[in-house]
């Protein structure tokens, strides 16, 4: 692929809008939580949802142990949500320390938009991330809330 072609791709694939939810995960080996734009509904029945992870980012080990994942939907403002969670946390820093935050099943639910808590159907290798298709076993949320969606530059990186 030459570099004109490559352009144009991320160009397109920037232009897929997308929303920003606070990914959790909790198992024996800790909790923790991070940002998380490729989120994406993927069955009626069962009710599913996908989700894409970077290869080693801390949370795949709590996932892969627990089997159970949870979706925080973030609101309209994500400012406070980018500044917490933007830097990235290892398994043994409090990645929700100054948040009220609650464990649900398969995660941590923080304030936002909706909560959707899943159990792991499937893991996919997809390149320079594992994607993950969760069963929504749960869900909680603001009927009036509105979630934060928007679309990047770049479709190559974030």
């Amino acid at each position: 692929m030459n570099d004109a072609e490559r352009d144009r791709i991320a160009r397109v694939l920037g232009r897929i809008p997308s929303g920003v939810f606070v990914l959790t995960a909790r198992s024996a080996a800790g909790r923790t939580g991070m940002l998380a734009s490729w989120v994406q509904q993927a069955g009626f029945d069962p009710p599913t949802v996908s989700v894409a992870v970077r290869k080693g980012r801390p949370i795949e080990t709590l996932i892969d142990e627990s089997r159970r994942f949870a979706l925080n939907v973030v609101g309209t403002d994500p400012t406070a949500m980018f500044r917490h969670f933007g830097r990235g946390f290892t398994l043994d820093q409090d990645a929700f320390a100054g948040l009220d935050a609650r464990d649900v099943e398969g995660g941590v639910a923080i304030d936002g938009v909706g909560l959707l808590a899943c159990r792991v159907r499937n893991k996919f290798d997809a390149g320079d991330h594992w994607l993950y298709v969760g069963e929504v076993i749960r869900g909680e949320g603001d009927e009036d809330g509105t979630p934060y969606v928007h679309l990047r530059r770049n479709g190559l990186g974030y």
